[in-house]
């Protein structure tokens, strides 16, 4: 028994170096991102969103290939919706978060790595009752829609990187559920998020 031990921890180091050698195949990543909806016009309803909050993304991606692989992401931030329609004008301050899945193809040139990706996305946008939200009557709102997006990672080091990304967020606009449907635009916008941000691979 005491043999076996000492042969097994005598070529563990030996067995074990193949596995560290290999290329690390999955990262987490943490982001700074800033929430840019544009303007969104229809049904005689108009929306504007102010831009100003930061929030964060947090992202795990598994490579299937040197080149492919695959991401799961999860994003909070505000915003303050802004509607206009004919009943009036209103503003409304909400949490907006996504979670989104996403195939990601991936360049590798030295230490510089471009990505590309796109996949599907679930929104929840939850309006928050505070003096920025001045209508009652409100509820949240789930939508489905797409995500898609180019950025650059430069290595730093075997375990760390740092990202830099340009998203595209896709989705009808949300109403709030608001009495009548009067918030309904009936019109899907394209809402910019860049993200900045750290990832550790392992």
């Amino acid at each position: 028994m005491k043999k076996s031990l000492f042969l097994f921890l005598l070529l563990f180091p030996l067995l074990a170096a193949p596995l560290f050698a290999q290329e690390s195949r999955q990262d987490i990543s943490i982001s700074g991102t800033a929430i840019i909806p544009p303007f969104a016009s229809g049904n005689a309803v108009q929306l504007h969103a102010t831009v100003g909050y930061a929030g964060a993304l947090v992202s795990y991606r598994y490579l299937l290939t040197p080149h492919g692989g695959l991401e799961l992401n999860y994003q909070y931030n505000q915003n303050v919706q802004h509607f206009i329609y004919p009943g009036g004008s209103y503003n409304i301050h909400d949490r907006f978060e996504e979670i989104s899945g996403a195939y990601v193809y991936s360049f590798n040139f030295r230490n510089w790595n471009p990505f590309i990706e796109g996949g599907a996305a679930g929104f929840l946008i939850s309006p928050i009752d505070d003096a920025k939200t001045d209508t009652f009557g409100i509820s949240r709102n789930t939508n489905v829609g797409a995500l898609y997006g180019a950025g650059i990672a430069y290595e730093i080091s075997p375990s760390f990187d740092i990202r830099a990304e340009f998203r595209g967020l896709v989705m009808k606009t949300p109403t709030f559920n608001y009495q009548n449907n009067d918030f309904r635009t009936n019109v899907y916008y394209n809402i910019y998020d860049p993200v900045i941000g750290v990832a550790y691979h392992f």
